[in-house]
């Protein structure tokens, strides 16, 4: 069957779906030469009668289930961060169940997980000074790490608006590495994600941010594991990569360049966690095996031509590519409509979602390419797209 899509200038063309997907089964051997992490979206439950203002509804039997698909990959999980649509629909409440839920589930599968930490429980009323901001940081630091979680600690809102220069930066999180239990990961997620965090480490200038990012680290590099770069901008993580003290990892976040960052040169390479190996799990997963046997040839033929889909996912409003994300999972099976918290479905137009569906369909992402003809047809038909 021809299905026809609307193309973003007005009209529409033809496009052929494949009739095979491509073969990434479960198992294999577990990932050795690289770390990796697939930020993780939720599920919601359609059912919920809620407006777009209320506590996120969850389905957490479909949520659960995505996350057991990347477990069976061999991926970790980054549970409760930007992808799960933390504070874009998903609140504190919300996101502290969804912790305590998948780190059991993780416990059961042994699967790893790392959830995240920040102070969004702070509203504009109570989050106004550094003080509140950092019991925000620690009521949430002790849940993951009562989970047994590896914690991320996530870029603040609540910091962004109160801190006054780079020393309240320092002070902040200097005093939440002393407090941490194991090694964490430092996230550092740039405006484009979530314009509230322009200006994160007490500039504009990213050169001035990023030696303040380097000294939270140095000066407490026992206390962490690695950062996560979600900049989009190669040279400068490559740039900071090299700078990290021994033993710091680099996970790249960065969802425009990330089979040349994972691959790396001759002075290292990045480790990853990226919201793009929601739907590119299995995939991911291969390449990566294949880079463990060396062949880095192999794992860039792989993992290079998603780059396309990625970007197409990612582009302006940055923010809003877990719509597409989700979009991807309920054409793949993994969830039985395409609704989000918050409302989000709506985030993105027909013509961007048809596209996202051409870009995946041709990498063979659908495990059953007719169930995602079929879910795609039945969208086009209720924006009036007959075929």
């Amino acid at each position: 069957m021809t299905l026809r899509l609307p193309s973003p200038g007005g009209g529409s063309r033809s496009y052929t779906p494949r009739s095979e997907p491509a073969r990434l089964a479960a198992g294999g051997a577990p990932l050795a030469s690289r770390t990796v992490f697939s930020a993780a979206h939720v599920v919601a439950d359609p059912y919920a009668d809620i407006g777009p203002d209320a506590p996120a509804a969850v389905d957490w039997d479909a949520t659960l289930a995505f996350r057991r698909h990347l477990w069976s990959h061999g991926l970790g999980v980054a549970e409760a961060m930007d992808t799960a649509q933390r504070g874009m629909g998903l609140d504190w409440t919300g996101a502290a169940e969804l912790i305590r839920r998948s780190a059991a589930e993780a416990k059961a599968v042994g699967g790893r997980i790392a959830c995240g930490v920040g102070t969004d429980q702070l509203t504009p009323a109570t989050g106004g000074s550094l003080d509140a901001v950092r019991a925000a940081y620690e009521e949430q630091l002790a849940l993951v790490e009562e989970t047994g979680s590896q914690a991320i600690l996530m870029a603040s809102r609540a910091l962004a608006a109160t801190a006054k220069s780079p020393d309240d930066y320092l002070a902040v999180y200097a005093h939440l590495l002393r407090q941490a239990t194991e090694p964490v990961v430092l996230h550092w997620l740039g405006p484009m994600f979530d314009p509230a965090l322009e200006g994160y480490w007490g500039s504009t200038d990213l050169d001035a941010a990023t030696e303040t990012f380097v000294q939270v680290i140095a000066e407490h590099p026992d206390k962490v594991d690695g950062v996560k770069i979600s900049l989009l901008d190669a040279r400068r993580e490559i740039e900071l990569r090299r700078r990290l003290p021994k033993g710091v990892r680099c996970y790249t976040g960065d969802d425009f360049h990330y089979p040349e960052l994972i691959a790396g040169d001759e002075r290292g390479f990045s480790h990853a966690l990226l919201g793009i190996f929601d739907p590119l799990g299995p995939l991911a997963a291969e390449a990566v095996r294949v880079l463990d046997t060396g062949d880095t040839k192999g794992f860039r033929e792989l993992l290079d031509p998603t780059v396309g889909l990625s970007r197409h996912l990612f582009q302006p409003p940055t923010r809003f590519y877990k719509t597409g994300v989700v979009f991807l999972a309920w054409l793949a099976g993994h969830q039985d409509h395409f609704a989000m918290v918050g409302g989000l479905q709506s985030a993105r137009s027909l013509p961007h979602l048809a596209r996202a569906y051409e870009l995946a369909d041709g990498l063979g992402l659908f495990p059953d390419p007719a169930v995602a003809e079929a879910r795609m047809t039945s969208l086009l038909s209720v924006y009036g797209v007959d075929q």
